[in-house]
């Protein structure tokens, strides 16, 4: 299996690595810094250098056997036990960084379940189990006061009994969080939100920048899809 390295510390940027495995999809190494898709985060990108390659890594994924760093088929590739230096397009993993967190803000500010969510490089949605939208131009108020609030940001990790304990812990029904390593990082945004999660933050709230919600729609009698983008213009 891959050590994830971005677990620890999502600002590592590259990594020394060995390839303990290339299949078609793509290389395996024993570490890495890239994230994997999942929990409604995209797959980082970046580039793999070795014996005077440059390969680009175009997505990475997770499989039983570790995480791939995906490539193209007809590019050089390493073989098993070679060395390598893998290097992440930072600029939009720092995108997804900054997105991610907003989104535990957002899910402080709403009162309803989570069933679903996407983040992207400047625009990303999360979906409520609420009957009701909420009022815009108050939501984007609140999200904005709590980034330059500048609430720190911190992780911890527990067991999979203790967060079977406190079930209500956990606020996304269609996503859980990962399991099987014998211990789940727990993100405490300081004074606003505590929740399971295996995605990759920044350090403080004010690090997100100034957002903005998009549209707000219905997906159903009790589904309301809340949009943010980056405030940037």
């Amino acid at each position: 299996m891959t050590e994830e390295l971005f677990r620890e510390d999502s600002y590592l940027k590259h990594c020394t690595a060995t390839v303990i495995n290339v299949t078609d999809q793509g290389i395996i190494l024993d570490k890495s810094v890239f994230y994997p898709t999942g929990g409604g985060q995209p797959g980082d990108q970046g580039i793999m250098t070795f014996s005077g390659n440059a390969l680009a890594i175009t997505d990475t994924q997770k499989n039983d056997n570790g995480i791939v760093h995906v490539c193209g088929e007809d590019t050089p590739r390493p073989n098993i036990g070679d060395q390598v230096r893998v290097d992440l397009d930072w600029d939009r993993r720092h995108k997804h960084m900054r997105m991610h967190t907003a989104l535990h803000l957002l899910c402080a500010l709403v009162k309803g379940d989570v069933n679903g969510g996407q983040i992207g490089e400047s625009k990303s949605r999360l979906d409520f189990n609420i009957p009701e939208n909420p009022d815009k131009a108050d939501l984007a108020e609140a999200l904005n006061r709590l980034i330059t609030e500048n609430h720190p940001i911190n992780q911890s990790w527990i067991s999979d009994e203790e967060l079977d304990a406190k079930p209500d812990l956990v606020r996304t029904m269609s996503v859980k969080p990962p399991r099987g390593s014998g211990r789940i990082r727990i993100i405490d945004v300081e004074n606003v939100d505590l929740q399971p999660c295996g995605g990759t933050h920044v350090k403080s709230t004010g690090e997100i920048g100034a957002v903005r919600i998009g549209k707000i729609e219905n997906k159903g009698k009790q589904n309301r899809r809340i949009n943010i983008l980056f405030d940037e213009g």
